[in-house]
């Protein structure tokens, strides 16, 4: 065999391990910033085990699995988030589980992931709520379970949220607003906060509403980039709430026995299953059961969660996720797609 092209025939076995080495470089890289887990550790040292043994296979051995290899490079990876590791605090008036570092509770593994800060499961009582407080260069947006939420601000507005309603204040260079719940009942909902791509900016308010049926296993695009397609930059309006941030969010009511997929848009992703049974302390038994895995991968990674779950995902774009409701009820569910 001439050597140039014996020499080719080696750098196709090879690439691999090539790109092997690319991912593990990429996991200890800045991108990485805001997901301090050790599941990083633990990749990156199975990524040079895998590539100490790749090398000290023949050139033809590798010749003959470099597509097989190729082609089941890099599954998702799978973190769960378990309901009762959260952040929790009960001030009577106030019930609340942070996913991430808020207020009391802070966590080096749980302070962000990629553009996402907070996920805020809060109950409030009747005739209680936040009072008027300020913030800047943050992308806050409500997402309504249960009950009513009064929402005033700074800018002018005065509104009264449902079920279904999404609120997204773009706070920029700085408001002042307050939340409380409405109504004789208390109001369930999720406080989402992301770190803008622009600072400075102009601070803008915005609503929408989804009904139930909309997100009947089917997941609705309900939150989107300022600039993606078919964002409106209106107040009020049809599709997703515009942010200023690389992340989308979705969410649906998955019905039992049923699933549904999702394709990755970017490299992280975000779920959480929403308490919609009840406040549940932490370390109770929580309801329902949602299987999230990867399509088209026998084997591979997979994780179960419950009812105030949540899981870390890392793949690619173009990455396919199957979730699977075993439970014996309709589950809510978000999905962030996110930088």
């Amino acid at each position: 065999m001439p050597t140039t092209y014996r020499n080719y025939l080696l750098i196709i076995a090879f690439l691999p391990a090539y790109i092997y080495l690319g991912s593990y470089f990429l996991a200890s890289s800045p991108a990485f910033s805001g997901f301090q887990h050790p599941y990083i550790h633990h990749y990156s040292s199975n990524l040079a085990s895998q590539i100490k043994q790749l090398l000290s296979k023949s050139p033809a051995t590798l010749l003959r699995n470099s597509h097989a290899m190729s082609s089941s490079l890099a599954p998702i990876k799978f973190v769960a988030r378990r309901s009762g590791e959260r952040g929790h605090a009960d001030h009577g008036w106030l019930k609340t589980f942070h996913t991430f570092s808020f207020a009391m509770y802070q966590s080096n593994e749980h302070n962000q992931f990629g553009s996402l800060r907070v996920i805020n499961e809060d109950r409030v009582a009747p005739g209680t709520g936040f009072g008027t407080h300020s913030h800047r260069e943050f992308e806050i947006f409500s997402y309504i379970v249960a009950g009513e939420l009064e929402h005033k601000d700074s800018m002018g507005n005065t509104e009264i949220l449902k079920r279904g309603d999404i609120q997204l204040t773009s706070a920029g260079k700085g408001i002042s607003h307050s939340e409380k719940a409405h109504g004789p009942k208390e109001v369930h909902f999720l406080q989402i906060w992301s770190l803008p791509s622009i600072r400075g900016l102009t601070p803008k308010y915005f609503t929408r509403h989804f009904s139930d049926e909309e997100k009947k296993d089917a997941f609705v695009r309900v939150v989107a980039p300022v600039d993606a397609e078919g964002v409106l930059a209106s107040r009020e309006g049809a599709g997703p709430a515009p942010v200023q941030s690389p992340l989308t969010l979705f969410a649906t009511l998955l019905s039992p026995s049923k699933s549904i997929s999702h394709t990755f848009e970017r490299r992280k992703s975000y779920i959480h299953v929403v308490q919609t049974s009840g406040y549940q302390p932490p370390h109770s038994k929580t309801s329902g059961a949602v299987k999230i895995s990867e399509r088209g991968i026998k084997g591979g990674e997979e994780v179960v969660l419950s009812e105030g779950d949540g899981a870390y995902m890392l793949g690619e774009s173009g990455k396919e996720l199957v979730i699977e409701n075993l439970g014996d009820k309709a589950t809510e569910i978000l999905l962030f797609d996110l930088e």
